[in-house]
């Protein structure tokens, strides 16, 4: 499943500097405190992209605790960042969703030490 991790990590990295470039050319009539939001969203995506790059190369030798991070982080990313954007963009706040998201993220990271810990 490491290359999953490394294709969904990639295209993570991809959508994060295109929404970064959106929000620097695309954006200006967004509020401040909206385009903060957009920020963080992207910067969030960003760390998480570079995350389940690493989880894939870490993948074949953590086993099925960095698959389970893997999921966790790739989910846990499209629920955080798209709640965040939603909100940004459009106003439309979606609930539970970003809080469900980010505890899925920092499962992630959790589930990610639990394989190093557990190593082959």
């Amino acid at each position: 499943m490491g290359r999953l991790w490394v294709g969904l990590g990639a295209l993570a990295g991809l959508g994060a500097v295109a929404m970064a470039a959106f929000a620097a050319h695309g954006l200006a009539w967004l509020d401040p405190k909206a385009l903060h939001m957009v920020e963080s969203g992207i910067q969030m995506q960003g760390w998480h992209a570079l995350a389940l790059l690493g989880t894939g190369i870490w993948a074949p030798r953590g086993g099925r605790w960095a698959d389970a991070a893997g999921f966790a982080f790739s989910v846990g990313m499209m629920l955080f960042c798209g709640a965040v954007y939603a909100l940004a963009l459009t106003g439309a706040a979606v609930g539970g969703v970003a809080p469900a998201g980010g505890t899925l993220l920092m499962i992630g990271w959790g589930l990610l030490a639990v394989s190093a810990v557990r190593a082959r």
